[in-house]
């Protein structure tokens, strides 16, 4: 059986009682931008030392200037130079931006995320190649949640070539390539969803025979009852 852990993306409650229940977060905030390293320094030092972070990179890495997730950015852009994993200063400057923060908090995943836009395309494809062969991984595992429609061959063929790991809401899909599973459960259309227990039991059963280390993290409107539904479940498993 693979080691499981279960967060949720963002903080739904407050830290102190979210750190006494789970023992994993995805920072959303990061993808936003406006997150301070004295924030996240704060974070890592009243989080319980076996708590784990992971973190969702700079969507100027990501995503077009055209993206709706821009309507909570408050700084300025350089539109022709931003998402898409564009070979650009502003994108070089995200990654390293978002690898600090994640330095801080001790993380080992960064998370990418891609827009249903960003489609198979030759140029996308050369940016994403570009991308993840010039910077500096140094210690970090690398996760691409891709949104568009790509086929399944080319996932795999790309995650093994860059070193990635698919992630996918395991509802929906199921990941091609990994050393470990990274689960992002989005509760459906509009993320309304609360899944049921046994929903969950199917799909922890699943997760135990992969018997792969798993990265189980709840984004919807239920996360915080779901994700520890979900504990509850596999303590008993």
């Amino acid at each position: 059986m693979g080691l499981i852990k279960v967060g949720c993306c963002g903080f739904p409650v407050g830290r102190k009682r979210y750190y006494g229940e789970l023992s994993l977060m995805e920072v959303q905030k990061s993808f936003y931008g406006g997150l301070s390293k004295e924030t996240v320094k704060r974070w890592r030092e009243e989080a319980p030392a076996q708590f784990e972070f992971t973190l969702k990179a700079s969507q100027i890495i990501t995503h077009p200037p055209e993206s709706p997730t821009y309507r909570r950015y408050k700084g300025s852009l350089k539109e022709k130079e931003v998402g898409y994993f564009r070979p650009s200063e502003s994108v070089f400057n995200a990654f390293n931006e978002s690898k600090s923060l994640a330095q801080i908090l001790q993380a080992k995943i960064i998370l990418f995320q891609t827009p249903k836009s960003f489609t198979p395309e030759k140029e996308n494809i050369s940016n994403l190649k570009r991308f993840f062969s010039t910077v500096e991984r140094e210690n970090f595992l690398f996760v691409w949640e891709p949104r568009g429609e790509w086929e399944s061959d080319l996932i795999k063929e790309l995650c093994e070539e860059l070193d990635l790991i698919h992630c996918v809401d395991p509802f929906v899909s199921k990941p091609v390539w990994g050393r470990l599973l990274y689960l992002r459960l989005h509760g459906g259309r509009g993320y309304r969803h609360k899944y049921t227990e046994e929903e969950l039991k199917l799909l922890l059963q699943w997760i135990k025979d992969t018997s792969k280390e798993t990265y189980l993290l709840f984004n919807n409107v239920y996360m915080w009852d779901d994700a520890r539904l979900c504990v509850r479940i596999w303590n008993k498993m």
